[in-house]
């Protein structure tokens, strides 16, 4: 069996093919024993093992390994004795796809990490946290890092074969008219920020077939195996789900009513909340607070992820401004703070700077401190900055 193994680990490595490098692979600590990759379905998770297989190992000698436990071997047999024949075969490094989907896996894990003191496990799993605390012994153990889903600079670079670095908040807020002069003499970034909107976010844009329905698979494999799965939700509540989804994806970014929302779905107000938790575990809204809020108090706005899972829902009543505030939430919410701000369009960011999106045609009151962060441009100067250039933070 483990022959089988390292037939199909050499099929892929073979035939993988990656046309840019996550700049995740430079963030991680490769010495520690356990390595956890999460994140939501559709970013790369499966790519990100493979291409961290490609650049590191030969195919032979075997000393990596890619195994996905969605195969139903584990099932029967579980990883601890398999990774036991991994060892005695030569190997080192076990990379463990789908982690999520094998009973007890964070045990087994943990029981890998005693046994084979030389044995590197470096495992994907989702971005839904299980019902369960997750156990205190793995937490001690590994080190969990978070894949996202390509930044518009990535997918830049992709298209023009540049290598932009990624800037900090700090550069960008008080050196974007330097840095724009390092951009903009080498590409033309409006002309690629719609393409970005609709399908840049999901790798899976560079196959061969149809990136919305591709999407859509995903968005309902997110509901139906990530949140039912790991939150114990039952089956019978899955259309509930998914009609909530919905509902927030056509409501405009707006503060949510639960109450109607929980008659609109037929369940009570405490069960919508929980939901709105879930979803957003799973990558497929966010939820903004007024500052000094957060959950479980009801959310000033609720957006979609991403722009990408706006363009597939599709809501005829989908504004350009909401369509811009979502990008602006996407590109910050990682790394910082996002509160909601009392005009339309304004964000309090890390609770002391205050951003406003807005267009670049529009007049806003010029309050002391607040920056602009203007689309339908590609230039900035003062306290006007591109809109786009946000996407160059990861």
């Amino acid at each position: 069996m483990m022959e089988t193994f390292f037939q199909t680990h050499a099929f892929l490595v073979e035939h993988f093919n990656a046309p840019i490098r996550r700049s995740l692979m430079d963030t991680i600590d490769w010495s520690y024993r356990l390595i956890g990759i999460r994140g939501p379905r559709g970013v790369g998770r499966t790519s990100f093992l493979l291409q961290y297989a490609t650049e590191n190992f030969r195919i032979r000698p075997r000393q990596c390994l890619y195994v996905n436990l969605n195969n139903f071997y584990f099932q029967s047999r579980g990883i601890v004795d398999f990774a036991g024949d991994f060892v005695e075969a030569g190997g080192l490094v076990l990379l463990v796809d789908q982690a999520f989907k094998l009973p007890d896996w964070r045990e087994q894990f943990c029981e890998c990490y005693r046994r084979y003191p030389y044995l590197r496990i470096v495992y994907t799993t989702t971005s839904v946290e299980p019902v369960e605390e997750d156990n205190t012994e793995l937490s001690a153990l590994s080190r969990c890092y978070v894949l996202h889903g390509f930044s518009f600079r990535e997918f830049i670079n992709l298209h023009t074969d540049n290598e932009f670095r990624p800037y900090t908040l700090t550069e960008l807020l008080n050196n974007h008219e330097q840095i724009l002069k390092t951009i903009l003499p080498k590409v033309r970034p409006w002309q690629y920020f719609q393409d970005y909107l609709h399908h840049g976010y999901y790798p899976f844009f560079l196959e061969n077939h149809n990136f919305t329905e591709a999407l859509l698979k995903a968005m309902n494999m997110m509901i139906e195996v990530d949140i039912l799965f790991n939150k114990q939700v039952e089956l019978k509540y899955l259309a509930r789900i998914k009609k909530l989804l919905y509902l927030l994806a056509v409501g405009n970014a707006s503060a949510p009513n639960v109450s109607r929302l929980a008659e609109e779905i037929g369940t009570s107000r405490a069960t919508v909340m929980n939901y709105l938790k879930y979803l957003e575990e799973a990558r497929l809204i966010n939820m903004v607070y007024r500052e000094g809020e957060t959950f479980p108090k009801k959310p000033a706005a609720v957006m979609l992820h991403d722009t990408n899972l706006m363009h597939a829902v599709y809501s005829p009543d989908m504004s350009e401004q909401t369509i811009m505030e979502t990008f602006f939430v996407n590109a910050l919410w990682r790394h910082h703070t996002v509160n909601k701000g009392r005009r339309d369009g304004l964000f309090r960011i890390n609770g002391t700077t205050d951003i406003c999106v807005c267009d670049k045609n529009k007049r806003v009151k010029n309050t002391p401190g607040t920056i602009l962060a203007r689309y339908n441009t590609e230039v900035g100067r003062d306290n006007e900055i591109p809109l786009w250039l946000f996407g160059f933070l990861y």
